[in-house]
């Protein structure tokens, strides 16, 4: 294959990727962008290899992460999605490595994929495992795989379909089909058996069902995320929201709640402040005590040395303040920020982000709900649900009901909000758990252990979110399969270049 038609090959697949994440939703170009790589570094030089993969990566990132640059600017979004598209460089490589003789070998290159999404998740500075493979299979039949073989494994599935369905092209191109059709056809079988097995993977959904109530108060009016509004404007708001709550379910409009959700952020002013903290604690009471039920709100609050923290609040009714959670795995260059001295040439915003400090306990929190009963919440803030051991840690610790308080303020009319639900959605059907996706501004749902999102809402409005979630304890093959698909994928890719070198 000629240079120029492997680079525009590769181009195309970082398109078909990008189109394969909500907002487009075509799952099925996934594995078509993974097959064109594929294509793209087979046979080709380690150089070739390299920069098809940039291209991929640009192609692929660039345009996905465009809500990164909404109020920071251009130089950020492009330099996060230019240090993205070097971990695809680094399997375009690989994959010219793997693939010397020619063929398209789908097993290793998956595996290569694998291995891949693994280094964006980790590194640099704790990695950002978003638009990982798997996150795009929402709406897809392979979705309930992910109960099977985590997040991870799905992802595997993705890239070897796109793997099978790229050599058998190869094999139909290379000697036509009256040489090749018993091959090519097995493969393309192969790739359709994988692709729509997964509907035969039970999604159980019974459980006890809870009542709860998430509360979307989208942004007061003079409020963006430079916090321009004055402050108490978003507590107010969501008192004001519960409080019509408490109304109705008086009036018998609406049924009484067990649990009350509020997003990240949700307070503007802290409630364990020296200064106005029990003046917050009690404008919150009066709507706890009004919905007499449990509610868990967001909220940035102070340590002793003056260091923010990503928080959530239990408050009981009757009580205050029951119990918190302080998110552990942060967001580098939001709530953390690398290599300051730098990245302040690239952007005004670098010193407006404060270095928060992490907590160091899972987000397990159990609630009391009254009358001797008791919930035990997963708390994972924010792009805390696309971090692997942070919600394996929820589900491994007791929780029958995942929560993902999010504000999602910081990127504007983009598809992150959307993405994120996606997200939430696939761990959902991963660990069998209910998940209640709550935004400050959208997009919110209540998501059932099947993956399906009911109550969804749009991107910057008001609304309230009232329903009856399942319960479960049951663990999914996940659980145990999860951690061992990198170390597969590992040993896997490692006999792929031994037997390369050995020919």
């Amino acid at each position: 294959m000629l240079l120029p038609l492997r680079l525009l090959t590769a181009t195309l697949g970082g398109v078909a990727l990008w189109l394969a994440f909500p907002g487009y939703d075509l799952w099925w170009l996934a594995p078509v962008g993974c097959g064109a790589l594929a294509v793209a570094c087979a046979g080709a030089s380690l150089r070739t290899g390299f920069a098809a993969g940039l291209l991929l990566g640009l192609t692929w990132y660039a345009p996905m992460f465009t809500w990164a640059g909404t109020y920071a600017g251009a130089a950020p979004w492009l330099g996060m999605s230019a240090v993205s598209a070097l971990y695809p460089a680094a399997l375009g490589l690989l994959l010219a490595f793997l693939q010397r003789g020619g063929a398209i070998r789908p097993v290793v290159g998956a595996a290569a994929w694998v291995l891949m999404e693994y280094a964006r998740a980790v590194t640099p500075f704790g990695g950002f495992p978003w638009a990982r493979l798997g996150f795009s299979q929402a709406d897809s039949p392979m979705l309930a795989a992910a109960s099977l073989v985590a997040v991870t494994g799905l992802g595997f599935l993705v890239a070897l379909v796109g793997g099978l369905l790229a050599r058998a092209a190869q094999l139909v191109l290379r000697h036509g089909t009256h040489r090749t059709p018993a091959r090519a056809g097995l493969m393309v079988l192969t790739a359709l058996a994988l692709t729509f097995a997964p509907l035969l993977v039970p999604r159980p959904t019974e459980g006890e069902d809870l009542a709860v109530a998430a509360v979307q108060g989208d942004l007061p009016p003079g409020f963006t995320r430079t916090l321009s509004a004055d402050r108490g404007a978003m507590l107010q708001r969501y008192t004001d929201m519960t409080d019509d709550l408490a109304e109705r379910v008086r009036a018998g409009t609406s049924p009484a709640p067990d649990l009350v959700l509020w997003p990240e952020g949700a307070s503007d002013l802290d409630p364990v402040a020296e200064s106005t903290g029990v003046a917050t604690t009690e404008r919150i009471m009066a709507s706890v005590d009004a919905v007499d039920a449990p509610v868990l709100l967001g909220a940035t609050s102070r340590s002793a040395d003056g260091a923010p923290r990503n928080m959530v609040f239990e408050m009981q009714p009757g009580v205050g303040i029951e119990d918190t959670y302080q998110k552990v795995y942060l967001a580098p260059f939001g709530e953390e920020m690398p290599l300051r001295p730098l990245v302040r040439h690239l952007s005004p915003w670098v010193d407006r982000i404060t270095d928060f400090e992490a907590g160091d306990e899972p987000g397990t929190m159990a609630v009391d709900l009254g009358e001797g009963r008791q919930v035990d919440l997963g708390l994972g803030i924010c792009f805390e649900v696309v971090v692997d051991p942070a919600v394996r840690d929820l589900v491994t610790g007791g929780a029958e009901l995942i929560v993902v308080p999010t504000s999602n303020a910081w990127f504007g009319e983009g598809d992150q909000s959307v993405q994120h639900l996606a997200a939430s959605r696939v761990r959902a059907v991963e660990y069998g758990r209910s998940v209640v996706h709550i935004s400050n501004v959208g997009v919110s749902g209540l998501i059932s252990p099947d993956g399906t999102v009911h109550e969804r809402t749009g991107l910057f409005t008001r609304a309230m979110l009232e329903g009856e979630v399942p319960l479960r304890t049951e663990l999914t093959p996940a659980v145990s399969t999860g951690p061992w698909v990198v170390p597969a994928a590992l040993v896997l890719v490692v006999l792929g270049m031994l037997r390369r070198r050995t020919r």
